[in-house]
């Protein structure tokens, strides 16, 4: 697929995504996986996450250009080896996933992430405080979050539910997580361009939406100083259930 064969509502999915990616690398974390789905159910799956990819690592710049003072590299080098042998794993999966089994993963992954945020809310104080300080707590999120952002970009969850459980600043933790996914994403881009998932044409439409990306990133930054993040997390989570309702529920094509 080309750009000349991309459809008016997929150009319109594609600017709607680049938008969130930019608003949820700066100010509301967890926004970007509704783009997951919406891509997802707009474009072939494996092509979805080669469009997505150079997004996010477009984004991660304006992201670490603007929060570069305040990432936590303590946390970001605790969870890095962890989170390179998730994608390792990942690649060596990739090359036996269909479209057809992927579009289903991708939803099951979303839903799991979702579950666990939902997890993360009810559970007490003093789990958190625990849990959080363990090698093998570090060591899982980090390998997990390896898995899905190699398998699906799918680890925005993940590291907000880790970065979460450390309490930190909400400064702080835009800023490790920008640079921590600004090293990983950029890192995939080579992988991603081997597998065949990312081409020329799909980077070509990702560099006509930097424009609205860094748009984007100006309105997260916004959004993080005058609205309160739990609104739009509730809202956020919703809609990327139902999304990934949908792409779950495709399983029945391999019954």
């Amino acid at each position: 697929m080309g750009i000349e064969t991309i459809s008016s509502m997929q150009w319109a999915v594609l600017a709607l995504c680049a938008l969130l990616t930019g608003i949820s690398k700066t100010g509301v974390p967890g926004m970007g996986i509704l783009c997951v789905p919406l891509m997802a159910l707009t474009f072939p799956a494996k092509m979805s996450t080669g469009l997505l990819l150079p997004m996010l690592a477009f984004a991660d710049i304006a992201a670490v250009f603007y929060y570069r003072r305040h990432g936590n590299w303590k946390l970001v080098l605790r969870l890095i080896p962890w989170a390179l042998a998730g994608i390792v794993a990942a690649s060596l999966i990739m090359p036996f996933v269909s479209d057809t089994l992927l579009q289903p993963g991708i939803g099951f992954i979303v839903l799991t992430m979702l579950a666990l945020n939902f997890w993360r809310t009810r559970s007490s104080n003093a789990f958190f405080e625990k849990l959080p300080h363990h090698w093998a707590f570090s060591a899982a999120m980090g390998f997990f979050a390896g898995l899905t952002t190699q398998l699906a970009n799918a680890a925005g969850p993940v590291m907000a539910i880790y970065l979460l459980s450390m309490k930190l600043p909400k400064n702080e933790f835009i800023g490790t997580g920008a640079w921590y996914f600004l090293i990983l994403n950029w890192l995939k881009l080579p992988l991603f361009m081997v597998d065949g998932r990312i081409s020329s044409s799909t980077l070509s439409c990702d560099f006509m939406l930097i424009p609205i990306i860094l748009a984007g990133a100006v309105a997260g930054i916004f959004l993080l100083n005058k609205i309160p993040q739990k609104s739009f997390e509730k809202v956020v989570q919703f809609l990327a259930a139902v999304g990934a309702l949908k792409l779950a529920s495709s399983v029945y094509k391999l019954l």
